[in-house]
């Protein structure tokens, strides 16, 4: 292969993938911990997948639009995508910082909006970066040695709570309030946000365009908002079809994960530790026996939810040991990526409807485990098929564009999908999880799909 990009080190590609720690630090909080904060707030289970639409929504309106901006920014000093990284960690940082103080439900659920919209502007550039950077040879490698930084980030962050606990750190809280524990945690989230962005900004120089003339003209033969919205349009309009096709899987991958990160807090508090989140107005406050019940049994729940967010922190640690087994064949060996996404989506989908017999926290580790090689599988291939079936110089609008595929299904989700596709599960605490192994059992058969050799394919290219 005639490579017309240098090829990276393991360090360089690993200094400009940090930031991605930063980034799942604040995802991984946010889909351990944040449906624990509603509840804290006073949510009933079933009004849960409502109050996590604002994080979908922020992903459709801002990914295309930073995708569109970061393709038409460049700047000798401070580069293309870098710039967004920026802004994206400063404002994640401080949403971060305020989300478990939030008083009221509807703040919690504002803090979200800022939140997510805040880490997908940091985010977005990033798969961007990794095809601006390396080489078709690498690409793959490059994606993932993302996915091992995130695992990382995953498994930590999942762990703070639990760990701050451990080191003395209050996990219970009057009724409408966040225990120190979490609060603790998010601040800490926040820090690591901004400085592993700030890293990756300081250790990582970009290319300049190719043609820095012709791409200053067409930069202002298409500035302005109409322009921007046109042309996004227009690449919807006209998208490969293999992007269409990796949509289709995507779609079903991330309705699972999405219903793991609203409904797996009620449902495994309920299921596997039988101690569902109490409701207040259950209980006669007035009278002291209701109240030491109500709050021994809200106890018993932040206890379990700490557990059943550490557990969830067990797939970010498979993920990180799948994507360095990968990443390390990849170096050295060809792999079919088709065929590696189907079978990584059906374990993960296997691993969800094995809670349904899980009854401790090492069961309940194991099924993530499982689902974690698909999370590894979902963070790295689809992106390195992508990055070979469209034009270079739009990877950005094109990458914030897939990220529809990510965005709708949680959409959906959170409308009324889960509630309503759930009970074909049965009534049961547990039917979310088995509805999200279903989904992710779909998006695994339908690899089937994928016909563009030069997606499937990938060449290593070892020196």
């Amino acid at each position: 292969m005639n490579n017309s990009k240098p090829r990276l080190s393991f360090w360089q590609i690993w200094n400009m993938s940090f930031g991605f720690l930063g980034i799942q630090f604040g995802f991984a909080l946010q889909g351990g911990f944040m449906s624990k904060i509603f509840l804290n707030l006073g949510a009933e289970p079933h009004e849960i997948p409502g109050l996590w639409i604002a994080a979908p929504l922020a992903g459709l309106i801002v990914q295309p639009i930073i995708g569109y901006m970061s393709d038409r920014t460049w700047s000798a000093r401070f580069g293309r995508r870098k710039p967004y990284f920026l802004v994206g960690a400063i404002l994640a940082s401080i949403a971060l910082l305020y989300m478990p103080y939030s008083p009221l439900l509807w703040i919690a659920a504002g803090s979200l909006l800022m939140l997510d919209a805040s880490i997908n502007i940091s985010m977005e550039p990033f798969r961007a970066l990794v095809a601006d950077k390396l080489d078709e040879s690498q690409r793959s490698y490059g994606f993932l040695i993302q996915t091992l930084i995130i695992g990382i980030g995953t498994w930590i962050a999942s762990q703070l709570p639990r760990f701050l606990t451990f080191m003395g750190v209050s996990d219970v809280a009057p009724d409408g309030f966040i225990a120190a524990n979490v609060k603790l945690a998010f601040g800490i989230g926040a820090g690591v946000f901004l400085l592993s962005i700030v890293y990756t900004i300081a250790t990582t120089d970009e290319y300049p365009p190719e043609d820095i003339e012709e791409f200053n003209k067409e930069k202002e033969a298409t500035k302005g908002f109409g322009n921007a919205i046109k042309e996004i349009i227009g690449n919807i309009v006209n998208m490969p079809l293999t992007m269409k096709k990796l949509g289709v899987i995507q779609f079903f991958s991330w309705f699972a994960f999405f219903t793991m990160w609203s409904m797996a807090t009620p449902a495994l508090t309920s299921h596997v530790y039988n101690t569902p989140s109490p409701v207040s107005e259950n209980y006669r406050m007035d009278v002291e026996v209701e109240k030491q019940k109500y709050e021994e049994e809200t106890a018993a729940f932040n206890v379990s939810a700490d557990l059943a967010g550490s557990a969830m922190g067990s797939y970010g640690l498979s993920s990180m040991v799948f994507a360095f087994i990968l990443s390390f064949i990849t170096r050295k060996k060809t792999i079919n990526r088709k065929y590696v996404h189907m079978v990584s989506l059906l374990l993960g989908g296997l691993g969800f409807i094995a809670m349904y017999f899980a009854t401790s926290t090492t069961q309940l580790n194991g099924c993530y485990a499982l689902i974690g090689i698909a999370w590894g599988s979902i963070l790295s291939l689809p992106y390195a098929m992508l990055s070979s079936s469209i034009d270079p110089k739009r990877m950005g609008v094109f990458m914030g564009l897939f990220n529809m595929f990510i965005v709708i299904p949680q959409i959906v989700a959170a409308v009324g999908g889960i509630n309503v596709l759930s009970s074909l599960f049965g009534q049961g605490d547990i039917s979310p999880m088995l509805l999200a192994g279903s989904s992710l059992i779909i998006a695994g058969l339908l690899n089937v799909l994928i016909t563009n050799k030069s997606a499937i394919r990938y060449q290593a290219d070892d020196p």
